[in-house]
């Protein structure tokens, strides 16, 4: 499960003006338009392209917990994606992208500092740059250890050294231990 990834998903989907297919078969009959045939469907999500074909005429109504879970998620993966795009682009130019979490955050700064890490639970509204960089990097399939070392920056940017106005010797900081993130 990727914390850092399904978060700026869930972000992204906020967006979407018009709910997703929520049953089996409205699933089923979308991904076989968006990928032009049952084959191509039942490969994707592992099943014989029969299950598919009684999927889409409605003779299967309740699939497997696992099938559930792969459909929903490859659903939402292809579900508007000039809106997605949309949402995407104005968080990155002008928007900015609000960051809520509850994590173990701590700090690298010179001797005589109180640096240790404790939870902290903070909302903080990052800029739009610290949005670009955390979703061309999503795109271009960053690890979660590079997202996570993205969202410390500007954590460490924005709330710590306040865009330069304090804490200026500050090196690096922690960013453990998450307990909750919404973006």
């Amino acid at each position: 499960m990727s914390v850092f990834g399904d978060g700026l998903d869930a972000a992204v989907q906020k967006a979407f003006t018009r709910p997703a297919p929520k049953s089996a078969g409205a699933q089923m009959r979308y991904l076989v338009k968006q990928l032009k045939g049952t084959k191509a469907v039942a490969q994707m999500l592992r099943i014989s392209q029969r299950t598919v074909e009684r999927y889409v005429k409605d003779q299967i109504k309740k699939p497997r917990p696992d099938l559930a879970a792969r459909l929903e998620r490859e659903v939402k993966a292809r579900w508007q994606p000039q809106i997605r795009a949309k949402a995407r682009e104005k968080a990155a130019t002008t928007g900015g992208i609000v960051i809520d979490t509850r994590a173990r955050l701590g700090y690298t700064a010179p001797i005589g500092s109180t640096d240790q890490d404790r939870i902290r639970h903070l909302t903080v509204a990052l800029p739009p740059q610290y949005a670009a960089r955390l979703f061309e990097a999503q795109e271009q399939g960053a690890a979660e250890q590079r997202l996570q070392e993205l969202a410390a920056e500007a954590l460490k940017e924005v709330y710590f050294q306040d865009g330069g106005r304090r804490a200026g010797s500050l090196e690096e900081v922690r960013f453990t231990d998450i307990e909750h993130l919404e973006f």
